[in-house]
């Protein structure tokens, strides 16, 4: 059963799917069967058409004489619009009879362009991270008031906006502390980071994480290096977002000064944005925030200073406005199902003509 809050985003996968068919490589499971049902279907409207015509009754008994009627100086074209039902009913059939064949596609190789990201989604797991941060619909659901559970649940309300809107994301999760770790690399599979989001946040998991520290350069270079595993480093539509409570002072990792790590995000366009979580705080009253909104800002992104919890949701929805960008990838499949774009532009067509036929008088005109 799929929720009907994803209803929306499987309707426009299905629909940006089609849009990058070619129907020169579609196979079909049931060419022939559709083809006979397309034949039996125009033969049976034929029939019935002559049918009409034959049946019709000359003036007699049954029928009324009235005067002649002059004939108009000439026919208006919008007498036409009354066919619109069945002018809808004859676009669809095309696209239904093609939904009929069960179309599918073979071993390819797709190059294919979507609105979204790629996302590198960091999380600060330091001990700092155990300080308060009350949140009443954020932290609704947590086991304490903890920073680091509002911050899993601001990033977790960032990937549902992202879900919900138009976006077709490549998302990958790094989590941090004085080492980092990818726990997903990039995906557009949304349940599965939502499932790794969710084992991150638990109570347990969290006590268990062994590098107390903050070493945010760290997750930098970890969420650097995933780019480049995934050869994405020289792409267009790279995104890093960083959620932490900012309490890192060390500007060197590595031999290399902060400003050094973000050089690489600024020579290849990565923007990276940082939710910095402490409560009741404003700028400036974390000791690194001068450290780290420099650099940060340096690289097209932006530092946002979230000291509660509506600061927190005003930053997630500047990000979201901020990142419409274009994601262009490479897509294999192998005898993938392809019906659902066309059944959905038949169901669209004859679900608008039947509309106008129960809504609208003037519609119902038939022939």
């Amino acid at each position: 059963m799929v929720p009907l809050t994803r209803v929306p985003a499987l309707l426009r996968d299905a629909f940006a799917d089609w849009r990058n068919l070619r129907a020169a490589d579609l196979l079909f499971t049931h060419r022939d069967f559709a083809i006979l049902a397309a034949v039996v279907l125009i033969g049976l409207s034929i029939t019935i058409v002559l049918a009409r015509a034959l049946a019709r009754r000359k003036a007699g008994r049954t029928q009324v004489a009235l005067p002649a009627v002059l004939k108009s100086s000439g026919r208006s074209w919008i007498g036409l619009v009354r066919h619109g039902a069945l002018l809808l009913f004859i676009a669809g059939l095309p696209f239904f009879v093609m939904a009929l064949a069960d179309p599918y596609s073979s071993l390819t190789r797709e190059d294919v362009a979507f609105p979204g990201r790629r996302i590198a989604l960091m999380i600060d797991a330091s001990s700092s991270m155990m300080a308060r941060f009350p949140a009443a619909h954020l932290n609704a659901k947590a086991p304490n008031e903890a920073t680091f559970f509002t911050t899993v649940a601001a990033a977790e309300t960032f990937i549902r906006q992202r879900i919900s809107g138009r976006y077709h994301d490549l998302i990958g999760l790094v989590e941090f502390g004085d080492e980092a770790y990818v726990v997903t690399p990039f995906t557009t599979d949304y349940d599965n980071i939502l499932l790794s989001l969710s084992l991150v946040g638990d109570w347990t998991e969290f006590m268990k994480f062994p590098d107390q520290g903050t070493t945010i350069g760290l997750a930098i270079e970890q969420s650097v290096d995933l780019f480049k595993a995934f050869d994405f480093l020289d792409a267009s539509g790279n995104l890093m977002l960083i959620f932490s409570d900012g309490q890192d002072t060390q500007v060197t990792i590595h031999g290399k000064h902060v400003s050094e790590i973000l050089a690489g995000a600024v020579a290849t366009k990565i923007p990276v944005y940082f939710v910095r979580m402490s409560y009741n705080k404003a700028l400036g009253a974390v000791l690194p925030d001068d450290i780290w909104k420099p650099a940060i800002e340096a690289t097209g992104g932006k530092f946002y200073p979230a000291s509660d919890e509506a600061t927190i949701l005003a930053a997630i929805k500047d990000i979201d406005s901020r990142t419409t960008g274009r994601v262009e990838l490479k897509r294999y499949s192998s005898q993938q199902p392809k019906f659902m774009g066309y059944a959905l532009i038949a169901a669209s067509f004859w679900t608008v003509g039947l509309f106008l036929q129960l809504t609208v008088p003037y519609f119902r005109k038939f022939p």
